[in-house]
């Protein structure tokens, strides 16, 4: 998708939003990823969103973060859980009007960039990627991590081939050889790593100020209007994380987490364990919500603009962060 296209997609859905009718509040429509095993799945899974919220929660899966922010705009989905902060930046950039309201998952080894075995390309050679043909899911965190890699080796943008796929496309068409290099989170990088490897770790991309981490978000108007309701989710959420987090309750909440994301219980563990997921305390902290996160954030969108993937960025991304919800949450 050109960044125009892109441009005129969400101007167009933030528009459809403005005219909607008010929320009818028996139910709601919340946005995740199949193949992302999380411990708020366990929560769905168990039905405590629904009782402890008192409204009926309606689960839809998307493919990339750029869907769930169309999906916000023309308010079919209200909110998103573990948005990257990528396809965040790329719709506020935009001027959609979303707020982030928690940390979901930070995940440095769980976002990268898979380069075809066949090239035998590692990070000492990676110059050697120059007229190469790759796929990338466009506006996401895999995408934000893939500029900077290729800054960082010194590859030019426009001596590649870059394609926009989801995850899941690019993970096929790196096996059939369709593709030299293709990019990913999740399930889909798992099987990537089968036909290749990757240019740097999770730690080595954190040198170099590639932080991958997610979001829940919502449209500001939903979150203003209720406030409440958003608060109980999140709550629901972070006691589902403590849970996780204890570690006394990994063989119970496997299976349920393994089942809701579309995964086996070993693929669901080994991916649980290149996860974190910060208590409510460390979200509120200076590191993350409390100034850090919107700081990413203004360089993530700065790379954007540089890369010519979207027109123009904010001046501060401070307004894009809500912590009320949250708080709230965390006193209850």
């Amino acid at each position: 998708m050109t960044k125009r296209t892109m441009s005129t997609a969400l101007a167009a859905a933030v528009l459809s939003l403005s005219g909607q009718a008010a929320l009818a509040l028996d139910e709601i429509t919340v946005g995740y990823f199949l193949e992302w095993p999380m411990p708020f799945e366990y929560a769905k899974q168990m039905g405590t969103y629904d009782e402890e919220m008192g409204v009926k929660v309606n689960w839809v899966s998307f493919d990339t973060g750029t869907a769930m922010s169309a999906a916000m705009a023309s308010g079919d989905v209200h909110i998103s859980v573990s948005q990257g902060v990528p396809p965040f930046v790329v719709a506020t950039s935009g001027g959609q009007d979303l707020q982030v309201l928690d940390v979901a998952v930070s995940y440095s080894d769980n976002d990268n960039c898979v380069v075809s075995s066949g090239l035998e390309i590692d990070k000492s050679s990676a110059g050697e990627l120059a007229g190469k043909k790759v796929a990338v899911p466009l506006g996401t965190a895999a995408h934000y991590g893939f500029l900077k890699q290729m800054d960082h080796f010194g590859v030019d943008l426009a001596s590649l081939e870059v394609v926009d796929m989801a995850p899941a496309e690019g993970a096929a068409a790196l096996s059939q050889g369709s593709v030299d290099m293709a990019c990913g989170w999740g399930g889909a990088l798992r099987r990537m790593m089968e036909s290749g490897n990757v240019l740097l770790t999770g730690a080595e991309k954190e040198e170099l100020g590639i932080l991958v981490f997610d979001v829940t978000s919502a449209p500001a108007s939903f979150v203003a209007e209720e406030g409440d309701l958003i608060a109980k989710f999140l709550r629901v959420t972070a006691d589902a994380n403590a849970m996780w987090n204890s570690g006394e309750h990994t063989d119970e909440m496997i299976p349920v987490i393994a089942k809701d994301a579309g995964m086996d219980e070993d693929a669901t563990r080994e991916t649980l364990a290149t996860f974190v997921f910060p208590d409510v305390e460390t979200q509120l902290s200076d590191k993350w919500l409390g100034g850090g996160s919107q700081e990413f954030m203004k360089g993530v969108a700065q790379v954007f603009v540089e890369s010519g993937s979207i027109d123009s960025a904010l001046g501060d991304y401070s307004g894009t962060v809500n912590t009320g919800p949250l708080s709230a949450a965390h006193g209850m």
